[in-house]
């Protein structure tokens, strides 16, 4: 009773305010005369992360950074000497982040670290990071896998344009010769392809370097049917004769309907005639025995004598006797 007195009283309040607040005070200090020491900066994956319970926590970012995954995915970074310029990884984007500008090349200009023939010049390849949505579609689909995502995530800007990337490397000069180049092979593959229509000429052309020859068409040959085993029935004139008929028998299709000659194209098709089903009779319910006549009547019918009647039964009425009262 009197604890809970003194803690309910003013001056009991002031002591557990000062109680408690001193022991925050002491976890504070704590802290704070360990910072003297620091702590060393490594990322989460290290064994030691955990262990380190004391020391500087906060870093001096952007002079002191934490490590990022060597696996991470942020900035996109393309390889253009391994590019060959497929536009797959522009086609897949889900925000049209790729800006591509590909010049093809009438032969092949390069190849790639994979040995990948290169027959397109690539006069632009922007990729804006600003759009990215870091989906990692773009480098799922690169053949070549030229294009990767990088662990740099600290490429912030004050300008929204800072953030478009340019990987192409061709200058004006080089764009403009190579879409001359491409424009006079045009023109001599147009001009040898009106030559050969109107000479006609049907010879194949060289085949350059790097080409594979089209494979020779072959026509599909019918598996030829194996022998059969020699067998006794194959010496029987009759089984031979019998085999022979039946490889000879001509199927039989049924007869078509005969159409009405009389009929035109034009003229509608007669109606068929319906043929009436026959009735079949009921046979007649013959009587019974008892109202046949006997062979005397059918006598006196021969000899003209008329019919006697039947004579007509009655019944005979029943008398009962009296009953005495001393039978009761």
């Amino acid at each position: 009773m009197k604890t809970s007195m003194r803690h309910n009283s003013y001056l009991g309040s002031i002591g557990n305010g000062t109680r408690s607040m001193w022991t925050g005070l002491k976890l504070a200090f704590r802290h704070l005369f360990a910072a003297t020491e620091r702590r060393e900066s490594m990322g989460v994956e290290h064994e030691d992360y955990f262990r380190q319970q004391t020391g500087i926590v906060t870093l001096q970012y952007p002079y002191e950074s934490l490590p990022v995954p060597d696996n991470g995915r942020y900035r996109l970074h393309n390889e253009i000497d391994d590019c060959i310029v497929c536009d797959k990884c522009a086609k897949i984007c889900p925000v049209d982040c790729i800006e591509i500008e590909p010049i093809r090349a009438p032969e092949e200009i390069g190849r790639t670290s994979d040995d990948t023939p290169k027959r397109i010049h690539a006069a632009r390849f922007d990729i804006d990071m600003a759009k990215c949505c870091f989906c990692g579609l773009c480098t799922t689909v690169c053949p070549t896998e030229c294009l990767t995502m990088t662990k740099a995530y600290d490429f912030s800007e004050f300008d929204v344009k800072d953030h478009t990337y340019a990987f192409a490397e061709m200058t004006p000069l080089e764009i403009l010769e190579a879409r001359q180049k491409l424009e006079e092979a045009e023109k001599a593959k147009a001009a040898a392809k009106a030559q050969k229509e109107a000479t006609g000429d049907t010879t194949p052309k060289p085949l350059t370097e790097g080409t594979k020859p089209k494979p020779a068409f072959r026509p599909k040959v019918k598996p030829v049917a194996k022998p059969t085993e020699h067998t006794e029935d194959d010496d029987d004139p009759k089984a031979k004769a019998l085999a022979l008929m039946k490889a000879k028998a001509k199927p039989v299709l049924p007869k078509p309907q005969q159409e009405n000659k009389d009929a035109t194209a034009g003229s509608p098709r007669p109606k068929p005639v319906i043929k009436a089903k026959p009735v079949i009779k009921a046979a007649p319910e013959e009587k019974p025995d008892a109202g046949k006549d006997t062979p005397e009547e059918k006598k006196a019918e021969a000899s003209g004598a008329p019919k006697k009647a039947k004579p007509v039964y009655r019944p005979k009425p029943v008398t009962r006797k009296p009953k005495n009262d001393g039978d009761r």
